[in-house]
């Protein structure tokens, strides 16, 4: 029967000794008492051994991380990405990640051999594959953008048409400037533009004429 070696008390089991020494002698244990209270008890820090620190560290990265992916889905990643291919097409660069924070509008014409492309037929309403640039609701005149770092080039991408500063390729036929009797004219506001790196400017309201015009012409002879 073990017998406390501090008040001379009986108990019937190691566990009531125990229980006893933790709860009546805690600041007279020797270093063997103590050993023995703590190997069956732990430290007594009621927080069943939980090291409070890192809990506390992991909670507050936890939530970080919660704040910084919910700014990227509601406002949008921000920066452009990299090269990437749309449509088959090769583009230098793709858009950022697409968000109702960025709404802009403008207006197209993109004309090749006599023959204006009508972006109201349904291959080029797309607004569900392609977020970032793209025409809706059956209107044809006025494209929208959903994301910062357009390009001239991936926009057009997103309609089957690889564009340069002096060749467009649509319908499996490329025009070029340097071509005799073709003549290429990529313009946005009437201003030549490299479409590779051209970002593109829409308008934020309702009124898509103060937003980038983008005119594509492509004439030839014969």
């Amino acid at each position: 029967m073990p017998e406390c070696n501090y008040c001379g008390a009986s108990f019937e089991d190691d566990q009531s000794h125990l229980e006893h020494l933790r709860n009546e002698h805690e600041g007279e244990l020797g270093t063997i008492d103590s050993r023995r209270v703590e190997a069956e008890f732990g430290t007594g820090d009621d927080n069943d051994g939980l090291p409070t620190g890192p809990v506390v560290l992991g909670i507050v990265l936890a939530v970080a991380v919660a704040i910084v992916g919910y700014v990227i889905f509601v406002h949008g990643a921000g920066g452009a990405g990299g090269a990437g291919t749309v449509n088959g097409i090769d583009v230098a660069q793709t858009p950022g990640q697409p968000s109702q924070s960025e709404h802009g509008h403008g207006l197209i014409n993109v004309t090749i051999d006599g023959q204006e492309l009508d972006f109201s037929q349904s291959q080029f309403q797309r607004p569900q594959e392609f977020a970032a640039f793209h025409f809706e609701g059956g209107d044809g005149r006025v494209w929208h953008k959903h994301a910062s770092g357009v390009t001239l080039e991936y926009a057009m991408a997103t309609l089957g048409i690889d564009v340069s500063d002096d060749s467009v390729t649509f319908d499996g036929t490329t025009y070029r400037d340097s071509d005799t009797g073709t003549n290429v004219t990529v313009t946005v506001d009437g201003e030549p533009v490299g479409p590779e790196t051209y970002e593109l400017s829409g308008s934020s309201d309702q009124r898509p004429e103060q937003g980038d015009f983008i005119r594509i012409i492509v004439t030839t002879e014969g």
